[in-house]
């Protein structure tokens, strides 16, 4: 274990965790929403520090990340925990159980970020700002070593841990799982606002994409997909969207999204974006195209081929186009 970062004692061995937006009030021996943060004597640990349940080496894509050097492969690292409660979790089996987890040398951790023609890390699978220190720690290595680093994250972070946190980043998938608070409430267990907040601060930092999960019937009214591209495009119109198809998971057991559903939300979406792409659904074309003069850049056929972009812009007209593609 190792004493956590943003907070403060109380009376009564009580303590206040600052991390996220929930500032959970902690007593003796118990754990914080997210279980991975304990009070201990009246001082908080991390109880996942160094702590991995899963990894892999993973296409840039499968982040999602459609403009963070495309065609890319990055080691992707996971740990158990999370600060929201979402009933449709992906990766409950990962999230509640830390049972697999086990600690891996930060040296070798940092040789298999740079193996393989991996472009660095990607901290994924359960919610990485909950492993906050070690994510920090492992960062600030990874950049003294020219390596890339990736957040795919639910967004539910205070201000000051993140504006500490992302000089050592380079790129994040949030997730927005609605622009409906009531949503976030019911279903998740938290806030929009402090999420909204994350993703003004990231797009003008750092390489941003976004991902909403769209399940029927909960967040698919067609006026909020509308304002929740209006939102995004109010921030920075190119910042890429990925609407996600929805599969049951965990506690939900509503039938998958209907694909005209998808199909229709992505052609609200890009009235207001530059990159809407559709996940989790075969068959769909999800190549980039110029939004001047509509060349195709990124073929994201079978394989990735044919980038047509140099120096971030089109290779055709010279539009600039969001994102990193040069290692």
């Amino acid at each position: 274990m190792k004493e956590a970062s943003y907070y403060e004692k109380r009376e009564n061995s009580q303590v206040i965790c600052r991390l996220c937006p929930h500032y959970c009030s902690i007593s003796d021996g118990d754990l914080g929403k997210c279980r991975a943060r304990k009070n201990e004597g009246g001082n908080l640990y991390t109880m996942n520090y160094g702590k991995i349940t899963s990894y892999s080496y993973d296409p840039i894509e499968k982040k999602p990340l459609y403009h963070f050097y495309p065609g890319s492969n990055i080691f992707s690292i996971g740990s158990f925990g999370c600060n929201l409660a979402c009933d449709f979790c992906q990766n409950w089996q990962i999230v509640y159980d830390d049972s697999r987890a086990r600690e891996i040398p930060d040296d070798e951790i940092l040789s298999l970020a740079g193996s393989r023609n991996s472009i660095g890390i990607a901290f994924t699978y359960n919610e990485p700002s909950i492993w906050y220190e070690y994510l920090l720690d492992i960062s600030k290595k990874a950049k003294e070593k020219n390596l890339k680093t990736v957040m795919v994250t639910n967004g539910y972070i205070n201000e000051e841990p993140l504006r500490e946190l992302i000089p050592y980043i380079d790129g994040m998938n949030i997730d927005l799982k609605s622009i409906d608070d009531s949503f976030y409430s019911s279903v998740c267990s938290g806030k929009l606002d402090p999420v909204l907040r994350t993703i003004e601060i990231a797009a003008k930092k750092i390489h941003l994409e976004i991902t909403s999960l769209l399940i029927g019937g909960k967040n698919t009214d067609i006026d909020q997909i509308e304002k929740l591209a209006k939102t995004i495009a109010d921030i920075n119109p190119s910042i890429p969207l990925h609407l996600s198809r929805y599969f049951p998971a965990y506690k939900m057991e509503l039938p998958p999204t209907n694909v005209e559903l998808l199909l229709r939300a992505r052609r609200i979406c890009k009235k207001y974006l530059d990159n809407v792409y559709i996940g989790n659904m075969a068959g769909v074309d999800n190549d980039t195209y110029c939004k001047s003069c509509h060349k195709r850049l990124i073929n994201r056929g079978e394989v990735l081929k044919d980038i047509e972009i140099k120096d971030g812009k089109c290779e055709n007209c010279g539009e600039i186009i969001y994102g990193e593609y040069d290692k």
